[in-house]
């Protein structure tokens, strides 16, 4: 059937019997079994052909072949995703290249909405199925400018001035087809710059800056729904995720006077105030935190690491000064009541994120972390950065210091390091002990741990100077040995 389907399309029939034939193809195409007949050199150099993917002058100016060039692009996308013999049958047809100069034909014309959003679907199909194309957009065929211009064209943005956009508050949502277009060209842009984090010429970092701030209009924008806003929204902070941290700056241009966007030291911090939120809905769905989560919990840290105005203005709302510490920590509703839960989670990818989020708000600072998350939540982290000893992370900070807030200066003598919270002194169950009983329950506890130290069902480790973990005896030792080379001599 695909075979005479094919034969069919080949001869010069009428549109309307290529767009039947393409649409039974399309449908025929999900099944990976029936694709041995139509994964030819032949075969897909037909469907190429009637997606005007194989003439380079050839403007797009037939409306009436607008439904062939469309189904012909989706039976593309079907075969290859399904098919590795025309994954590589597409890198020897330079099918790259042609959608590339297919895009550019899309450029400023009406009615081609559709073509544009398969194209670039096929692109991205491409770019993460084959890691040559991937390498062949990028270098050869400057695939970072053509998908950054087709996603700027879909988000149709007016430039201000250099790196910003305008925001226009009266503009209605996108499109579904806007919304479409826009979301495959993240897609592809993601896979095509997926190792740029290094910047290496002027070049490189204007390109980068220019996509961060279309980036930024893109989150300010909304989609048509909800859903379609959140995943344009995810798929904005995947690309940001691989543009260098030093272009993020654009993230936070100078507010201007008549914007009434949420400002801090003078810049307009709705695209961060966007991603805040976006990362607190994520954590409230309560499931799918590797995939979901983890992106836009990392891009904070990095924007936190790297630009203190950033860093400052999301501590105002994820840690603000302390005032009641008669709850735990993690017990609450606040962004940081549902981030030190993350801290303990079972997922360690997860609660690695959100505790290096949490640590960098604090700008490395040990005792600042222990206070806003107590020793408990903190342990994992501090261990895994050797700092069980307290002190801080290599990273340097400004030396603004915090102040603490009255209430917590008077809380502070009877908060319970462990758990980050106040309690009520409890009694001293030794109190009414005698000596005797004192030291049989000591020995008791003693013999208790020794029997599961033997029975290597627990290993007693101690901090080192360092403040990395070791076994007992090795940390004992080590720091009487420090302790004597400390040691003034006669």
């Amino acid at each position: 059937l695909c075979e005479g389907i094919l034969n069919i399309l080949e001869k010069d029939t009428k549109t309307s019997c290529q767009v039947a034939c393409l649409e039974a193809l399309r449908i025929l195409s999900r099944d990976k079994k029936v694709l041995v007949p139509v994964t030819t050199k032949r075969n897909m150099e037909i469907l190429m052909k009637l997606a005007k993917l194989d003439t380079v002058e050839d403007p797009l100016e037939r409306v009436s072949e607008f439904p062939v060039i469309v189904e012909a692009l989706k039976c593309l996308c079907n075969i290859i995703f399904n098919s590795s013999v025309a994954q590589k049958l597409s890198l020897e047809l330079n099918l790259a290249a042609m959608l590339c100069n297919l895009l550019q034909k899309c450029k400023d014309r009406p009615l081609v909405g559709d073509i544009k959003c398969f194209d670039l679907r096929l692109l991205f199909l491409l770019s993460l199925l084959h890691t040559d194309i991937r390498a062949q957009l990028r270098q050869e065929l400057q695939g970072v400018q053509v998908l950054t211009q087709a996603l700027e064209s879909s988000l149709s943005v007016r430039w201000t001035d250099e790196y910003k956009a305008a925001e226009d508050r009266d503009r209605p949502p996108l499109s579904l087809q806007e919304t479409d277009c826009a979301i495959e060209a993240l897609k592809a842009l993601f896979n095509v710059t997926l190792d740029s984090w290094n910047v290496h010429s002027k070049n490189e970092s204007h390109q980068f800056r220019y996509m961060a701030a279309i980036l930024r209009h893109c989150l300010l924008t909304t989609g048509p729904t909800e859903e379609k806003t959140e995943e344009l929204h995810s798929n904005a902070i995947n690309l940001l995720s691989n543009v260098p941290v030093s272009c993020l700056d654009v993230l936070i241009n100078p507010s201007s006077q008549e914007e009434t966007d949420i400002k801090y030291n003078g810049m307009n911090m709705g695209a961060i105030q966007i991603l805040l939120d976006f990362m607190e809905k994520r954590i409230d769905k309560g499931s799918s935190y590797r995939e979901g989560l983890t992106p836009v919990l990392s891009l904070l840290t990095d924007c936190c690491r790297t630009h203190r105005n950033i860093r400052k203005f999301i501590k105002a709302q994820v840690l603000p000064p302390l005032r009641d510490v008669s709850n735990r920590p993690e017990v609450g509703t606040t962004v940081r009541n549902k981030l030190v839960r993350l801290m303990t989670h079972v997922d360690l990818g997860v609660k690695q994120i959100a505790a290096e989020f949490l640590f960098v708000l604090c700008k490395e600072r040990v005792d600042s972390l222990l206070k806003y998350t107590g020793y408990g939540n903190a342990a994992g982290l501090l261990a895994a950065r050797g700092l069980l000893a307290g002190g801080r992370g290599d990273h340097w900070y400004s030396d603004d210091e915090d102040t603490d807030t009255e209430e917590y200066k008077s809380a502070k003598p009877n908060i319970n390091l462990i758990t980050g919270h106040l309690e009520e002194p409890m009694p001293n169950p030794m109190d009414e002990m005698t000596e005797e009983q004192k030291e049989y329950e000591a020995m008791k506890l003693v013999n208790m741990f020794d029997k599961l130290s033997r029975d290597e069902l627990i290993k007693p480790m101690g901090v080192r100077p360092d403040g990395t973990m070791a076994p007992l005896e090795e940390a004992v030792s080590q720091y009487h040995s420090n302790k004597q080379e400390s040691s003034d001599s006669d």
